[in-house]
């Protein structure tokens, strides 16, 4: 494997965190030298608008980072799963997906409470749609409002008082060190995960052939096997940011079993 490899990422802490995991991984198991390269992608630029407004395309989070494989100024790219559009680029590939973090979603509340105990009224805070529409079957009295941002910028917000409680992915405050801020960890029966949650997704150049076949170590069969399978329902079903498409998968004594869900 040719070294420096250079891998593109968004400049989120969490962004960051997930490109140093996989960084470390390469440098441990191929023995090569990594950098990363920080790209700002349309989404990270739009912080204003709900996600299902933005055009509804779930490349708002890919798209430049893409660009920049393509035009070979990196060498890999590191997204998460869930922001990964199903259909690929030309002349691009899905590596690798490593081991799965928590798919789960979590709330999180300023007084501590679990969504049972929030007074009717109480603002939730959610950048999803998918979330926005469980939530309502959960708790039709809650006042569920938009909420835009990195993992630590809605974090802040709710710690300013603009909602009683938000919604974010758990695999997010585990990488980060803040899962005990977490007041109510849902099940997937509570509330399914969005297709992908939890998972990264390595990205290369299809015929950059030596380097794909050296990302062996950050593949794990079962979240592969898990993911494509949530992707491949994603796929029958041509969802996106406006579809609010919902579905787990997981391998169970050598059995895989999906559930899949589209909300409304």
């Amino acid at each position: 494997m040719r070294s420096p490899l250079i891998l593109g990422s968004r400049g989120s802490q969490l962004a960051l965190w997930q490109a140093n995991f996989v960084k470390s991984i390469l440098e441990r198991a191929a023995s090569v030298e990594v950098r990363i390269e920080i790209i700002r992608t349309t989404g990270d630029k739009i912080t204003d608008v709900p996600l299902a407004q933005v055009g509804g395309s779930k490349a708002l989070f890919t798209k430049e980072i893409e660009e920049a494989l393509l035009a070979r100024r990196i060498d890999l790219a590191v997204h998460s799963l869930k922001d990964l559009p199903v259909e690929l680029p030309a002349g691009l590939a899905l590596g690798a997906i490593p081991a799965r973090e928590d798919a789960r979603d979590a709330l999180i509340s300023r007084h501590g409470q679990k969504l049972s105990d929030l007074p009717a009224g109480a603002r939730v805070g959610t950048s999803s749609l998918r979330r926005s529409l469980q939530l309502r079957l959960l708790r039709s009295d809650l006042a569920v409002e938009p909420l835009r941002g990195n993992l630590d910028t809605r974090l802040r917000k709710l710690d300013e008082g603009r909602y009683d409680a938000i919604v974010v992915a758990l695999a997010g405050l585990k990488r980060m060190g803040w899962a005990d801020r977490a007041t109510q960890v849902f099940s997937v029966e509570e509330m399914l995960p969005a297709i992908g949650q939890g998972a990264l997704a390595i990205e290369a150049r299809a015929d950059d052939k030596e380097l794909l076949a050296g990302l062996d170590c950050l593949r794990d069969p079962d979240t592969e096997a898990a993911t494509q399978a949530e992707r491949a329902f994603l796929r029958r079903l041509g969802g996106g940011c406006q579809v609010p498409l919902a579905a787990h998968a997981r391998v169970k004594q050598e059995q895989l079993e999906l559930a899949g869900v589209v909300v409304s």
